[in-house]
């Protein structure tokens, strides 16, 4: 699949709709953001099972704030709703492929666990 647009309108279903969504936080004025566009569509094409969405942060302003996006490129990974990854910077091809393994690879049940541990002491 190839990547998809993210925008307020349709951020909600690609997070219910889809088990393994990734999020590039982008401009166009941004070189790094230009750099990583490519690397970010090879692996939407190498992973069709996956949700690879591009957020426009000067369209999406909205959305970037919501997440407290300060710097860009930055990249979120959401498994079954739940952030798993999210840091700013441009990931060579060989480092998104890893990440994209160990989020396949991530116990839900555990980080559900964790996340509810964390909830309970704050």
């Amino acid at each position: 699949m190839a990547t998809v647009t993210a925008t307020e309108a349709n951020f909600e279903s690609l997070i219910e709709e889809n088990d393994i969504v990734l999020f590039d936080f982008w401009a166009s004025w941004c070189p790094p953001c230009r750099a990583f566009a490519p690397v970010f569509e090879t692996a939407s094409e190498e992973n069709p099972d996956l949700v690879f969405a591009k957020v426009n942060t000067e369209e999406e302003q909205g959305l970037a704030a919501g997440f407290n996006i300060m710097s860009i490129p930055t990249l979120m990974v959401l498994r079954e709703n739940v952030i798993v990854y999210m840091r700013p910077g441009a990931l060579p091809k060989e480092a998104l492929s890893d990440l994209i393994s160990q989020v396949r690879a991530l116990d839900m049940d555990e980080i559900r666990r964790k996340v509810a541990d964390q909830q309970h002491a704050s």
